[in-house]
């Protein structure tokens, strides 16, 4: 039965999940933690972060993490593709489309019309992890550290283009002496 819960939610994660992983991320959360509670939301906040460390797709890494605490190694296959599967399936359909039809103003039109959405689902995504396991108690002492480490770690990314691994790098750092 798990292996059945595990194909059919990351079936809809893959189907609905458009804008890469970090838009992914709200859609796993409510499947993961809310529909299923195969995981606590802290738990999901530090598959998360280790997620962001491990080399690949951050929805891929999320994926084979819950399929493996789940469902064991052949849960962790089956997650996995599970999530690529649509996407596979709407390539290929796409690239059909676009080898018939020579005139790419229909892509286009399509591609402009799901930038707000992407946009939206990253924005969910953020405000999905601005959570009480990641930013506790507002003006407590060294609490402020985190909301401090996110505010410097935007603006040298956005302002300064600012290398985003030495950016977790040292978030990490600080975080470890801190907490």
């Amino acid at each position: 039965m798990i292996y059945l819960q595990l194909l059919w939610a990351f079936v809809k994660i893959g189907v609905l999940g458009f804008g890469g992983g970090y838009a992914m991320l709200s859609l796993i959360q409510h499947e993961v933690v809310d529909h299923y509670a195969w995981m606590t939301t802290t738990e999901f906040a530090d598959m998360v972060a280790i997620s962001q460390m491990t080399p690949g797709p951050i929805s891929i890494n999320m994926a084979t993490y819950v399929g493996y605490t789940t469902g064991g190694f052949a849960g962790s296959l089956l997650a996995s593709f599970a999530l690529c599967l649509p996407s596979l399936i709407m390539v290929y359909f796409i690239m059909k489309l676009i080898s018939s039809k020579k005139s790419g103003a229909l892509m286009s039109n399509l591609l402009k019309g799901l930038k707000p959405a992407i946009a939206g689902l990253i924005f969910a995504a953020g405000l999905t992890m601005m959570n009480t396991q990641n930013f506790v108690q507002i003006g407590k002492g060294e609490n402020n550290i985190s909301i401090v480490i996110c505010v410097l770690a935007f603006v040298a990314s956005y302002f300064f283009k600012a290398n985003p691994i030495l950016l977790i790098l040292l978030s990490g750092a600080v975080g470890f002496f801190v907490y």
